[in-house]
């Protein structure tokens, strides 16, 4: 749980300078994709279904966060990408599988791909004590993503 703090206007700049530091890190990393016309959410299902298997389009709004239309959506501009498929399920003919296609598959390989390309390249303009400072913070920026 986080706590208020009263904090001086120099601490709450530099607050807030650190989170806009982090956001412009993660907008960056996040740009670099395969395919520009796949948008961050239907990215994020790819992600998931490769992570998690195929699944029902009711749990993948749950697991992102989203109403069950807002999928919908996702899941109609993906399928008709060729990204995903929508197949009934084994056990019961009124639920509906989310299946990662191998178009799909490829756009998370290229995407990771990519994304440590990028990463890579900027950590090797870094020099020794910076990344030093960097690797330090690690378990401080970790526990924050986690909380």
């Amino acid at each position: 749980m986080l706590t208020t703090v009263n904090k001086t206007n120099d601490e709450t700049a530099a607050d807030e300078q650190l989170r806009m530091v982090i956001q412009r890190l993660a907008r960056r990393i996040r740009a670099e994709r395969a395919g520009e016309s796949i948008s961050d959410t239907q990215l994020g299902v790819l992600w998931r279904l490769r992570s998690d298997g195929p699944t029902t389009p009711g749990a993948l709004a749950t697991a992102e966060r989203v109403s069950s239309p807002s999928m919908n959506r996702t899941l109609n501009a993906l399928e008709a990408s060729g990204f995903v498929r929508r197949e009934p399920s084994d056990d019961d003919a009124r639920k509906v599988r989310v299946t990662l296609t191998a178009a799909g598959e490829h756009v998370i390989t290229e995407t990771r791909r990519l994304r440590r390309q990028w990463f890579q390249s900027r950590l090797e303009e870094l020099n020794a004590p910076e990344r030093a400072a960097l690797e330090a913070a690690r378990p401080v920026l970790d526990r924050l993503a986690d909380a």
